[in-house]
């Protein structure tokens, strides 16, 4: 039964997705850009209830209130797609930093130039950074926005030990801004490069944020003993309910979560 819901719904998700990039956001690229992230929110709820209807698959956010207002910088942990697209609705001027090809797939390399997400050419390090940093300092200081970074760079599984990047500590102490750390254990309901989709409660919390000023060894020490002691206890709390169904992806893997990469 996991096998056949995990197909039906991963048949639904791209089908669905097709839908919206064609019919919803091809035509709102004519409009304002805040009618594109209105198409997004739109298909990131249908996207949530056919994990509920189809995979069996629910999620809890917490600390909605913890959220400032004006410009920040949203660091989160990053175990699956699902939050790629959750995010997108928790805030109300979002955008990423992501990788300069996906700007390049028709569709939806049109959707991310309409959202002025910000492109990085990872070969090209210092001065990559540079532009980067002279972006978010126009998004986030200017324009208010809310940054979306995920710390380690790329989807961790979930239980692996934190591989955490200096890139979000270098951007706390150029931009000045708050930083909103995110906690999450959704890696063990859609696991990346898996096909399969667990049923369950994915659990997503939103920490107080972090008043810009820290050193940035230190702000970067803080950040991931925040996200990775909440991410644990979340994890955790999944495991045990998974458990009961055993459906446990954890229950043979040695514990090396408080290991460092």
């Amino acid at each position: 039964m996991l096998i056949l819901r995990s197909l039906v719904f991963n048949i639904l998700f791209y089908v669905n997705l097709a839908l919206w990039l064609v019919l919803a956001a091809f035509p709102a690229l004519l409009l304002p850009r805040r009618a594109l992230l209105a198409v997004t929110v739109g298909w990131a709820t249908t996207a949530l209830w056919l994990m509920r209807v189809v995979a069996g698959t629910t999620y809890e956010i917490h600390g909605r209130e913890n959220i400032p207002q004006g410009g920040i910088i949203v660091a989160a942990k990053h175990q699956s797609f699902w939050e790629t697209f959750v995010l997108m609705t928790l805030f109300k001027d979002p955008i990423f930093i992501l990788k300069r090809e996906l700007m390049r797939i028709p569709f939806f390399g049109w959707c991310l130039y309409k959202f002025r997400m910000i492109p990085v050419d990872r070969g090209g390090k210092a001065r990559a950074l540079a532009q980067v940093t002279r972006r978010a300092k126009i998004e986030l200081r200017d324009n208010h926005r809310q940054l979306l970074i995920f710390p380690e760079g790329t989807r961790r599984p979930a239980g692996a030990p934190p591989a955490y990047k200096f890139g979000v500590a270098h951007l706390y102490g150029e931009l000045k801004l708050p930083c909103l750390p995110i906690a999450l254990n959704s890696g063990l309901y859609w696991p990346r490069r898996k096909f399969l989709r667990r049923p369950g409660t994915i659990r997503l919390e939103i920490l107080p944020p972090i008043a810009p000023g820290l050193d940035k060894v230190a702000f970067q020490a803080l950040l991931q003993e925040r996200i990775e002691t909440t991410s644990d206890r979340l994890l955790a709390q999944g495991r045990a309910e998974l458990a009961q169904l055993g459906l446990d992806p954890l229950a043979n893997t040695p514990d090396t979560s408080r290991q460092q990469a």
